[in-house]
């Protein structure tokens, strides 16, 4: 949330800016220091046509990556802020863990950054999460990132889209078998939602991508719901071996 001009100065002079990864002395609420913005991995071009995956120098408009050729992904792109490293990771940390959701606009920012095609006749759907963690952890953070690229779009929040209808596991250290598995009629479009959903443009909206297990479980809950597109956006994607292409913020 924006500090109105008004009251900014108060603010300021009761909690002085500072960076939220380092602590440095900032000259505005929002935002990292110089040092930090230069830490976090920005994927650029050329890359994968079909999920955006970066590519080394010289590889030619439009090519396919391996996994795609492999097994070709039923989303219509995906949308990266961030490769996830130290910095990012930090960051998903601060905002999601440490209840720093005041994050939440900058984050949504370099996510925007990449979501130039998006505009007010598409709806943007967070991940759910189960009502016990949500009411354990006291927000989605997901929910968060995608109001604030709703507002910036001028499209419409469509929060409660999905449903996450029974409690699973924490995904960390499973396989992908696992994962699915794990997810398996977990998630599913709201009943309430079927209409607003159906042959609809759909932007899915997450914090971390990183086997792709949660949202390869929201992308087929919204297929058989109707949903024309499905493109996803998140603010740090897991892809080691991307990190050595990405530009420095």
């Amino acid at each position: 949330m924006q500090v109105p001009a008004a009251i900014a100065p108060i603010v300021d002079l009761v909690f002085p800016p500072r960076c939220p990864l380092c602590g440095e002395g900032l000259s505005q609420q929002q935002g990292l220091c110089a040092a930090c913005w230069g830490e976090l991995a920005i994927p650029g071009e050329p890359s994968c046509k079909l999920c955006q995956r970066p590519f080394p120098d010289g590889m030619p408009e439009g090519a396919i990556c391996a996994p795609c050729m492999a097994e070709p992904p039923r989303h219509d792109g995906i949308a990266v802020g961030t490769l996830y490293n130290e910095a990012s990771r930090r960051l998903v940390l601060a905002f999601k863990h440490g209840h720093r959701i005041a994050l939440a606009p900058m984050l949504a920012r370099l996510m925007l950054a990449r979501l130039a095609d998006i505009g007010p006749e598409w709806i943007v759907v967070p991940v759910p999460l189960h009502r016990w963690r949500l009411w354990r952890r006291g927000f989605n953070q997901a929910a968060l990132l995608a109001g604030e690229i709703a507002r910036a779009k001028g499209a419409q929040l469509l929060v409660d889209g999905l449903q996450r209808r029974k409690q699973t596991p924490t995904l960390g250290g499973l396989g992908r078998r696992a994962r699915a598995r794990a997810l398996s009629g977990a998630i599913a479009a709201n009943p309430g939602r079927l209409a607003r959903i159906k042959g609809a443009k759909v932007l899915l909206v997450d914090d971390v991508l990183t086997s792709g297990a949660t949202t390869d479980a929201c992308l087929s809950a919204l297929r058989r719901a109707g949903a024309e597109r499905v493109r996803i956006a998140c603010f740090a994607r897991v892809l080691d071996e991307a990190l050595p292409l990405a530009d420095k913020a």
